[in-house]
Parts: structure tokens; sequence; C-alpha cells
């Protein structure tokens, strides 16, 4: 499985595969009509708690741990996994500025180190 990362703020693409939003809140600007997306993993995102600690200390080595924790806890993740063995492509879109030091990467890792697992 291919996975790549984007803003939603960019333009979508044929090649984006299945597309899935992967923050718990709605991105400001954007109706939902206008994003195509094939499924919002608000369930999957960082929790509230942990999204609000990050931004307020900043630490991403902290943030990425504790996310890749939350997310191995998390039984909505499996059940993520398993959604997306079908799809040979799929797109991570996030509303942050920065892809890098946003849950993508952390989420990518998790997906292509777990869904191995479930195959």
């Amino acid at each position: 499985m291919k996975i790549q990362l984007k803003r939603v703020y960019e333009a979508e693409s044929p090649e984006d595969g299945f597309r899935i939003l992967a923050d718990r809140l709605w991105p400001r600007g954007i109706k939902k009509e206008a994003l195509h997306l094939d499924f919002w993993a608000k369930e999957v995102a960082p929790s509230t708690a942990l999204r609000k600690r990050y931004h307020q200390d900043g630490k991403f080595e902290d943030f990425k741990a504790d996310y890749t924790q939350e997310l191995l806890a998390n039984p909505a993740f499996a059940s993520f996994l398993e959604m997306l063995k079908p799809h040979k492509v799929i797109t991570l879109l996030t509303a942050s500025k920065l892809i890098e030091k946003s849950a993508l990467p952390i989420l990518e890792e998790a997906i292509s180190k777990n869904s191995l697992k479930t195959s």
C-alpha cells in the first residue's frame, strides 16, 4: 500500500487514491461538500487532550510517543486498518501547516507497521 501525505488545501489529484481526513476537527474555511473525501478518520486522530498538550509544549517527540501509544490502545485503529486493506493508494489529509510536525507521519508509520500484522 502506498501512503501519501497532503494538506487539505492542496488540490486533489487522480493519484490520491482513497482520501482520508486524519484530523479530529474539520478544517477551517473548507465546506464539507467542497473537500473530496472518502473517509473522515476522526476516531483515530489524536485525542483532544493530546492535541492541546502538543500545541502548548510543541515537543514533537513526546507527541509522537503519546500518539503512537494512543493508536495502539484504540480499538478503532484495528477497524481502520481493516478498512484500508483493499486500497492500493491512500492519501492522509491534514489542515496542519507543517505536515512533517503533524500527526500524519506518525499515523503513516503506524499504518505501515501494523497493516503487515493484520494481513
